[in-house]
């Protein structure tokens, strides 16, 4: 059922007793999109993050820490999937501090590859990247090689960060909520709109939240396009330029962004009759397959791109989008407008068919909700050893409590809201509301996080066959390589920095190595002081397990301390 019984008022008429005017119902509505608004100010409250790089080095030639005895013509850094070039953020410093790549970096699918000049100067030379992964994250890191003999390792010669700005990396956070809420404000108020409003009430309130939620969905693509500019290159806020935006809106996701705000221009046309009461069922069929298309714009401008099965992860995300849509905007207008205004014979045929829609939304959530998991997280392990997939646990929760509190709704409509009226209703359905708020949270969370697939194999890439960590002691900073962290031979590297992470002077160093758990006593690592802050030795691991690595640093007649670095070998 679809229309009142009662005869719809015309456009100027005064709203029926009973109902309230458009402008008492403001302020209700306006709680209820600051509530909204709220979600994304609690991302603030978030710590600070690495980029959340989507792809991986997987290898490179030369390898990190290897010591040649020729310099290379160039370096190859090999990607666990395809990536885009940052202008000018791919560099190979000398051990002058000086770039030695040669032009442009050259790309090819997940290759990089450096040209180099020969110089013919000896010491340690530092690679440094920053690229876009496939679903428009950045990725960037660094190692270094040596030729001839290790030295100090070399400073950046242009002094820039090749990690992200931290307002940047939290504003894209917030405009991805904005985005989402605008997304909840606009479909399923519309879908309420055109098929179960009763003709008598007034669509002056309900258009108010559409056109809201048109605006915000706007403003966030709007948004997002200039901040992925910055957020590209690792710049402030307002680091864009031509070349910048050019360089985002011939990717994939500027063209997603372009698509989506052509696509609003479309639907702004088509809601004015809406929202009028004179649209038709062709309009109606039209605007359902014109939102369709916008929401497809959001996953492939995302992680469902980049998937292992990308087809099968942009239908699901569009499918996880558009359930949450229509669940969370239905619920709004049924707390903001028809439990309030609507009389009982209209809750009696808007509910029933609301509640349908409420259980499929759903099953659809939780269907689409649980590949997009087995996708996205790939082990039981990484559900639980990765961000990513801790975010899963909470948001899998919060989603359990919306389902008893839905459940609990769907009983009140059953039985024709006896014991207590729409009041009842109005309540279950506010928590129902606030706490899938959160959840659209933790969402806009989750799009900016590493996937867990991906965090995994970042740990199988940088773990087993090579160690590195900065230990710190009260006097000095010390960064320890061990390589290849497996049983047999193994190189070790410590560089020595003061609090200030500049180089530090040390005038003798000292490293012992154990094995507790196998009666292993410690036995001596010899050190070969290379500079006055790096020191190299080799050491020979026998047995698997744990291994204590305890080293030493004197930087003065007095002055010393000592560390220890737990090495797991296999």
């Amino acid at each position: 059922m679809t229309r009142s019984a009662h005869p719809a008022p015309s456009l100027g008429a005064r709203p029926p007793s009973g109902s309230r005017s458009v402008a008492s119902r403001l302020p209700l509505v306006s709680r209820l999109l600051l509530a909204l608004v709220a979600g994304a100010l609690a991302t603030l409250a978030l710590p600070a993050s690495p980029a959340s790089a989507h792809a991986v080095l997987a290898s490179s030639n030369p390898a990190g820490n290897s010591v040649l005895q020729a310099a290379p013509a160039e370096v190859v850094l090999t990607f666990s999937e395809s990536v885009r070039k940052v202008p000018d953020r791919v560099r190979v410093i000398g051990p002058d501090g000086k770039r030695v790549d040669r032009g442009d970096a050259q790309f090819d699918g997940a290759v990089v590859t450096i040209p180099v000049e020969q110089t013919g100067a000896q010491g340690t030379y530092l690679v440094s990247f920053r690229v876009i992964s496939a679903d428009s994250h950045p990725v960037s890191g660094g190692f270094t090689y040596s030729v001839g003999a290790p030295s100090s390792t070399p400073p950046s010669d242009a002094g820039e960060e090749q990690g992200d700005n931290t307002v940047v990396a939290t504003g894209t956070k917030v405009v991805r909520y904005i985005g989402y809420a605008g997304l909840v404000l606009l479909v399923g108020p519309v879908l309420v709109i055109s098929l179960l409003w009763p003709s008598r009430l007034s669509r002056g309130g309900p258009a108010g939240v559409i056109w809201t939620g048109l605006g915000l969905v706007t403003l966030a693509t709007v948004a997002g396009i200039w901040l992925q500019v910055p957020y590209t290159t690792g710049g402030g806020l307002f680091d864009v330029d031509g070349s910048g935006l050019r360089d985002v809106l011939s990717s994939t996701y500027g063209t997603a962004h372009l698509i989506r705000l052509g696509l609003l221009v479309a639907i702004a046309l088509l809601l004015r009759p809406l929202l009028r009461g004179e649209t038709g069922r062709v309009d109606q069929i039209l605007l359902a397959v014109l939102g369709g298309a916008a929401i497809f714009t959001w996953p492939i401008a995302g992680h469902p791109a980049a998937s292992p099965v990308a087809a099968v992860s942009v239908v699901v995300d569009v499918v996880h989008l558009t359930s949450m849509a229509v669940w969370l905007g239905g619920l709004l207008m049924l707390i903001a407008f028809l439990l309030r205004l609507a009389n009982e014979r209209e809750l009696g045929a808007i509910l029933p068919i609301w509640s349908r829609w409420a259980a499929l939304a759903v099953c659809a959530l939780v269907l689409a909700g649980t590949v997009q998991a087995l996708i996205e997280v790939g082990t039981p392990d990484a559900l639980v050893s990765t961000t990513y997939g801790q975010l899963i646990i909470a948001k899998v929760v919060l989603f359990s409590a919306v389902i008893s509190v839905a459940a609990y709704s769907r009983k009140l409509v059953r039985d024709r809201l006896a014991g207590g009226g729409p009041r009842r209703l109005r309540r279950a359905v506010g928590v129902e509301l606030g706490i899938t708020a959160v959840v659209l949270g933790l969402s806009a969370v989750l799009v900016q996080t590493t996937p867990a697939r991906t965090a995994s194999a970042n740990e199988e890439l940088g773990g087993p066959g090579f160690y590195s960590a900065t230990l710190e002691s009260s006097i000095f900073k010390l960064q320890v390589d061990v390589d290849p962290a497996a049983k047999g031979n193994n190189s070790v590297h410590l560089y020595a920095y003061d609090k200030a992470n500049k180089p530090l002077r040390v005038v003798e160093w000292k490293g012992t190595a154990a094995l507790p758990a196998k009666d292993v006593a410690p036995v001596d690592i010899p050190l070969l002081p290379l500079t006055d802050n790096h020191a190299t030795g080799e050491i020979t691991l026998p047995l698997d397990g744990e291994w204590q690595l305890k080293f030493t640093a004197r930087i003065s007649d007095i002055d010393q301390a000592t560390v220890t670095a737990t090495v797991p070998v296999s």
